[in-house]
């Protein structure tokens, strides 16, 4: 389940079950979510800690679902036609099946059939009724609406069962038209079946109901308190069937939903088209403002969807005005969510148009993935030791502001506002994050990725000063990032290269465009955002790999056509490209560039031709049909070239570099398994692109300052069906000898590595099929397994692979469709995204606020000095259909009705709620004083002294305790019988143990009261503590975060 709330705030429930949902609702303002999976297992969900905080499996098929607003309590409809009540504890966190239920055995009779394999469509309860009633739906079209607190069938509604007129209201293509008949039901009519139900009223007067054969029908409930003689008479007027089309077979009416306005409200329809038509989503204007029986549809338009339709609900952005509705979400499949505005809508409607496109409200998609398309990614780490921290800091903090400003300019306010955002930016933080996207258009995006709220620092277009480079919007393909100099290379699917500057200087005048002909130099203008230095277009074959070496000094770039690319950044100059050979054309997949002065493998001091020429070095490259070269970085020339022989023939994956130095698997201790070495193998393969080979020149790595520089490396080539260990040194020599060699079970398409202590530790594979394989490095034994449908639910595509990337402390971030989603897989990462830099999808401050503000009138909120924004802010929190005029003391008097409701089954309810005010019985609560236990002694005569009777009110006596001198008195059966005894009853025990049933009733409400005069005591400090809490937590956020 994904979860939205305001701007960047989201959060993703995943379920321990693989089983779709068929319902989801909100338990309102507090912090949970209620869902019933496809196996009818009902879970609740904590929104605070995103995961389940309970869970039930019914044992029968659920078919209707509903929360009575406002509350815990929730209706569960079953297949068999019956109706339960559940309520979630959240102190016990658990879902409670309460003892009342709704009897079918009792509408069965009632209807005079049986309804034991009928399916429950819907259960609503009644929006007047405070809970009370609610209205049951069956499958087989009986709609009854059910008195709860008087265990009573308050009206029922079918097809068998009256004889009306009906008023029929066509909305047909071009010709909304309202035709009359006094036609009885035809027969065929008699057992429609219900396919969806919704109120069309804001009192529950009107409901509004869809079924399978496509018709939809307004009934009219009104008349459901009045007798039922005057029932009768006013059968004729009470339904209005509307069609959609004319065709004989149309669609069911799968979704109903209701908007209200003054002279009537906007009906939203899923289906009743002609089958095979084009899917729509149907929305009319309905006006009974003259009854009911004059219904009437004034205007009818089609939304187009963009794919197939999942489902849609109504937000209303002011919950203070009756009815309101002013945004459509509709979600169609495979996971599209479009936000419409009413606004929108109604001026399409009023345009007389019968199918619009209507434009979605664009959503501020943070990370877009679809328009414009990603091409590639990469994730970077920058630790606080980099010297360039500070400037990225600098950087970052910058660009929050212009994002808040740009907000502002462009005026695209996102409805939701719920959920609070995580911890802001520390600059004592260890490391920063950047996340980089290419695009199809040539563009590219940076994010700070140090939060899990990514934030967008800068977006690069493809055009670069108005200078003509070809083409200029030819998708990204590869792109480099230099922690020690923040540069950023991209490359494109033409050649190109652009080489970007995070940091701006005063030097940064101009700009280099390089080519095979020659530089040319243009002079830039000063700007906000990164500067490009240069352009390189050198070849027509795409760019495959970049990569920054020798701490950001040079730039190697790998094409599609196996050529690689040594370029100078500081003179923005190119050292050399090498010449495509016949059989080394395959795309260039992996690189990797080992100098002198490299951290992974320091140069000896003893070695004076390395100390002297820190820029010698060797650039490994490995393509896609196994072939490896090794390049001296200081001419260009090939020290090996040679292809690699797997056991079975595959493409290449990747290949790494790692270091062995502490390894127990080094060169000099291969596996038994392995090739001995040979003497015909020491000669180094080093020779000249453009030279021939020279065997009397030829030495030995280890004699030549390559050996220092790959002293101790290995190198791990991954292919589709197998991994490869071997020394860097042997593989240079031209050897075959390997010391690990490990053949897998599936077909790998993506692998990475994690570092621990700047050493590499543990190699992830991702296979074809989804799954996920972590080893060990350099053992290449298995750590752990897991997959992407296990940790995401997603199943891996094939075009997901080029925009995978993943950071050195275990993060990878993969794209599907438009969802970014970033995973974790080693334990330890965890100390860089804590908890508390999570979003919340629940403001437990702002949420009991929001009651202790309902509480109030605003004559009290202005003696108690509560602030407008505090109160702008509690109103504008709450929305939906609650009663706006009920205040927080009436809301806990009617969670305490539903609760004596509810708790106890059907036609047993306790006598607090079926004694007759008249009943003789009936005693007075002061009539028998009880603060403990009673105890009856000896029967004798006591007399009660009644001077303390009168000396205060009922009031002084709860709240001051007027009466807690007094003792509780035991009574004899004969002052019983005589005080509380029927006339012409003379059954003493029957008496004695109505008056016992009395005073334990009497315990009970005096223990309510108590209960409730405290809370009212007590409730101006719990309101100015809250309130105080809340100002301590609004004064470390900025406005924008309000």
């Amino acid at each position: 389940m994904k979860v939205f709330g305001g701007d960047n705030i989201e959060g993703t429930l995943i379920s321990p079950k693989q089983a779709f949902f068929k319902n989801l609702e909100f338990l309102e303002n507090q912090g949970f979510l209620a869902s019933v999976s496809s196996d009818n297992e009902i879970q609740v969900w904590d929104l605070k800690s995103k995961q389940i905080a309970s869970a039930l499996q019914w044992e029968s098929i659920i078919t209707a679902f509903s929360v009575i607003y406002g509350t815990s309590y929730m209706y569960i409809g079953t297949e068999h036609g019956m109706v339960y009540v559940l309520m979630f504890d959240s102190e016990d966190r658990k879902i409670k099946i309460l003892p009342y239920y709704v009897p079918t055995n009792v509408i069965s009779e009632a209807v005079g059939m049986s309804l034991d394999h009928v399916s429950v469509v819907r259960v609503l309860h009644q929006p007047s009724s405070n809970g009370k009633r609610l209205l049951i739906a069956y499958e087989n079209g009986l709609m009854v609406l059910w008195d709860a607190s008087e265990d009573r069938i308050v009206l029922i509604r079918g097809h068998k069962d009256i004889k009306l007129k009906r008023k029929i209201v066509t909305s047909y293509p071009n010709d909304s038209r309202v035709q009359l008949s006094d036609d009885k039901l035809d027969h065929e009519e008699e057992d429609k079946e219900i396919s969806s139900v919704s109120w069309a009223s804001n009192d529950g007067s009107v409901v509004v109901v869809g079924y399978v054969d496509g018709d939809i029908m307004f009934w009219d409930l009104s008349t459901a308190d009045f007798p039922p003689d005057q029932q009768v008479e006013r059968l004729s007027n009470n339904v209005v069937k509307l069609q959609l089309s004319s065709a004989d077979r149309r669609l069911p009416i799968i979704v109903l939903h209701w908007c209200a306005n003054n002279s009537g409200g906007k009906l939203f329809v899923y289906g009743g088209h002609e089958i095979g038509s084009e899917e729509v989503l149907t929305v009319l204007s309905i006006d009974w403002s003259c009854g009911i029986e004059n219904l009437k549809c004034t205007d009818c338009i089609d939304v187009t969807l963009h794919g197939s339709f999942a489902d849609m609900t109504l937000l209303s952005t002011d919950c203070h005005t009756e009815g309101a509705c002013n945004m459509l979400f509709i979600l169609t499949s495979p996971g599209q969510l479009d936000l419409y505005d009413n606004d929108c809508l109604s001026s399409t409607i009023s345009q007389q148009e019968k199918k619009a496109s209507v434009p979605p409200v664009l959503y501020p998609i943070l990370i877009p993935t679809l328009e414009p398309h990603m091409t590639t990614a990469r994730l970077d780490v920058v630790c606080q030791d980099v010297k360039s921290f500070r400037a990225l800091f600098e950087i970052l903090v910058a660009a929050k502001h212009r994002s808040i400003q740009n907000k502002k300019s462009i005026g695209i306010k996102w409805p939701l506002t719920g959920g609070v955002l995580g911890q802001p930016f520390k600059e004592n933080h260890p490391i920063i994050q950047v996340y980089i996207a290419g695009y199809q258009d040539g563009s590219v995006r940076i994010w700070d990725a140090t939060y899990p709220a990514f934030s967008l620092v800068y977006d690069i277009k493809s055009e670069v000063n108005d200078i003509n480079i070809g083409n200029a919007s030819a998708p990204v393909s590869a792109l480099g990032f230099c922690p020690d100099t923040l540069h950023l290379a991209v490359g494109d699917e033409s050649g190109v290269v652009r080489l970007y500057g995070l940091i701006r200087s005063s030097d940064d005048s101009t700009l280099h465009f390089v080519t095979e002909n020659g530089t040319e130099v243009h002079n830039t203008h000063k700007g906000d955002g990164p500067h490009c230095k240069a352009v390189f277009s050198l070849q027509n074959s795409a760019v495959y790999s970049l990569q920054f070496a020798n701490f950001g000094g040079k730039l190697v770039v790998g094409y599609e056509h196996g050529q690689v690319a040594m370029l100078d950044i500081s003179s923005s100059s190119v050292l050399f490209v090498t010449k495509t050979e016949s059989n080394t054309s395959s795309a260039v997949v992996s690189m990797h560039a080992n100098f002198s002065d490299s951290s992974l493998n320091k140069p000896l001091e003893s070695v004076s031709d390395i100390s002297e020429n820190p820029g010698m070095g060797l650039v490994y490259v490995m393509t896609r049909d196994e072939h490896f070269v090794a390049i001296d970085t200081m001419t260009g020339n090939m020290a090996c070239s040679r292809t690699m022989s797997p056991s079975v023939k595959s493409n290449v994956i990747s290949m790494h570099i790692i270091d062995g130095s502490t390894s127990d698997l080094s060169a000099e201790k291969l596996t038994s398994t392995s090739p001995q070495k040979s003497d015909s193998g020491m000669q180094a393969n080093i020779q000249s692109e453009n030279a021939q080979v020279e065997d009397e020149s030829a030495v030995t790595v280890e004699n030549s300052y390559f050996g220092q520089i790959i002293s101790n490396s290995l190198i791990l080539l991954c292919y589709e069906n197998e991994l490869s260990l071997h020394s860097l040194n042997f593989v240079i020599e031209g050897s075959s000898k390997y010391i690990r060699k490990v053949n897998l079970v599936q077909r790998c398409c993506w692998t990475t590595t994690f570092k621990k202590d700047e050493k590499e530790c543990v190699l992830v594979l991702l296979y074809q099929s989804g799954d996920i394989e972590l080893r060990s490095l350099p053992a290449l034994e298995v750590l752990g397994e897991s997959s992407l449908m296990s940790i995401l639910r997603w199943n891996l595509e094939t075009n997901m692979v080029k925009t995978i990337c993943s950071s050195s402390n275990g993060k990878i971030i993969l794209v599907n469709g438009n969802e970014t989603a970033c995973i974790s897989l080693l334990n330890c990462e965890n100390e860089f995204w804590t908890p508390e830099s999570f979003p919340c999808l629940h403001d437990e401050v702002l949420a009991a606020a929001v009651d202790a503000t309902a509480s109030l009138s605003p004559k009290q909120n202005e003696r108690k000095g509560a602030s407008s924004i505090f109160v702008n802010i509690a109103k504008n929190f709450k929305a939906g259909n609650a009663d706006q005029n009920a205040n927080q003391s009436v809301h806990t008097n009617r969670l305490e009705n539903l609760k004596q409701l509810f708790s106890s089954p059907p036609f047993l309810k306790s006598s607090s709620s079926t004694v007759d005010k008249q009943d003789p019985f009936a005693i007075d609560i002061d009539d028998i004083q009880i603060d403990e236990p009673v105890v009856f002694s000896s029967p004798q005569k006591i007399d009660i002294d009644k001077r303390d009777k009168g000396k205060g009110t009922d009031r002084q006596k709860l709240l001051e305790e007027a009466s807690s001198d007094l003792k509780p008195k035991a009574r004899t059966a004969e002052e019983i019988k005589a005080k509380y005894r029927k006339t012409g009853t003379g059954d003493a025990s029957a008496a004695a143990a109505l008056a016992r049933d009395k005073l334990v009733e009497r315990q009970e409400k005096l223990q309510i009261l108590n209960e409730r005069t405290e809370e009212l005591q007590n409730g101006a400090q719990d309101f100015a503590s809250m309130a105080t809490e809340l100002a301590k937590r609004m004064e470390n956020r900025k406005w924008w975060q309000l």
